[in-house]
């Protein structure tokens, strides 16, 4: 019986001695919520494009390289194309800036009736080319013989290319549209339609995939022309990058537009305005680490200090520029490019001859259109 209570009266000890330390303990850590001003003032978003293409890796490339904590916070949103994102970035409270196609600008223009968007819009910085793919009937040989037939421009990813090719060509095709890509793409090939336009990058698995082996269809090649050069770059695919739509051994000339990083003409005392200033200091500052793998190669294509035409930079990404890297956007051609250029010149304008001003804005195009080529 002793034995017995002695063992009941350990247990009990045990136990309040067991209460007693857990008093004596120190509780455990709690974190606190962020405080919401400045969780808010760090944070920027950017609007990119459904999911699987360049921007939305882009976006997400950003989003952990320019991560820094409560002072800066990169939210990229999946968009629906430059179109809708160029209207997104006009329109929408919570988009600061977005990925938009150059093309983009004169569309919505067009479409919307909205004729001062270069007053509302700035660029931060040009990062790479969508080159236009038009894959047609083996029957069609050139754009013109596009008169009449019935396209299909999908409006994310080839609406505003066709509207403004088509239209400044002078060429009246039945274009239709609509949010499935691959939906319109299946239309070409089941023979509903003659044609089919894409701007996407160039080597894209929709349409390196598309099986041609009865030779039905090829990739269309579309002139470089005169009504088409303050818009679009001259650009190619050869049979090595799409053996399947190219005959070995030739070249298909096309064309290339411009993707820009834009955001909206914030003034400069507001609060998004210096948020977006904050978020150009560490993407220009990191340039170099977003185009090393295992970031999206298209980085590799960013030139942060080509300029756009038609449109004005935002000014803390200019501010930075003229700082960091003085006359940059001033350099002429070097001597590794020089006879490049002439050509380029030849092709664009006719001549070499050109006015000093004209010379400047056409090395610009010259400079996009040779990153697109390597």
């Amino acid at each position: 019986m002793r034995a017995i209570v002695g063992v009941a009266v350990c247990m009990l000890w045990a136990l309040f001695a067991g209460a007693a330390g857990a008093q004596q303990r120190a509780p455990a850590q709690v974190n606190e919520l962020p405080e919401r001003d400045l969780l808010n003032a760090g944070t920027v978003t950017v609007i990119t494009a459904p999911i699987g293409g360049p921007m939305s890796i882009m976006g997400s490339d950003m989003a952990s390289v320019l991560d820094d904590g409560d002072k800066l916070r990169v939210l990229p949103i999946l968009g629906k194309g430059s179109v809708q994102n160029l209207i997104d970035i006009l329109r929408l409270k919570n988009i600061d800036m977005g990925f938009v196609t150059s093309d983009a600008l004169e569309f919505a223009k067009t479409e919307y009736n909205i004729p001062d968007i270069p007053k509302r819009v700035r660029y931060i910085t040009r990062l790479f080319h969508n080159d236009i793919h038009i894959v047609a009937r083996q029957e069609i040989r050139s754009l013109q013989d596009l008169q009449g037939k019935r396209i299909f421009a999908e409006r994310s990813i080839g609406l505003p290319a066709a509207r403004i090719i088509f239209r400044r060509m002078g060429i009246q095709a039945d274009i239709d549209s609509q949010t499935d890509p691959d939906g319109g793409l299946q239309k070409l090939l089941g023979g509903e339609r003659d044609a089919w336009i894409a701007s996407v990058s160039k080597g894209a698995p929709v349409i390196k995939n598309i099986k041609n082996e009865a030779g039905k269809f090829h990739l269309l090649e579309i002139p470089y022309a005169k009504p088409l050069q303050d818009i679009y770059l001259p650009s190619s695919f050869t049979s090595e990058e799409y053996p399947n739509l190219v005959a070995k051994d030739t070249k298909v000339y096309a064309l290339a537009v411009p993707t820009v990083l834009m955001v909206y003409n914030w003034p400069p005392e507001s609060e998004r305005y210096r948020r977006v200033a904050r978020f150009v200091d560490a993407l220009f500052g990191k340039i170099g680490q977003l185009q090393q793998p295992p970031r999206h190669p298209k980085w590799k294509d960013t030139g942060i200090s080509i300029n756009v035409a038609g449109l004005e930079r935002f000014k803390p990404a200019q501010d930075w520029l003229d700082k960091t890297q003085p006359g940059t956007t001033q350099q002429g051609p070097t001597a590794a490019t020089a006879e490049e250029f002439r050509s380029f010149l030849v092709q664009k304008n006719g001549g070499e001859n050109v006015s000093q001003q004209d010379t400047a804005k056409a090395y610009n195009d010259f400079l996009r259109w040779r990153a697109g080529q390597k």
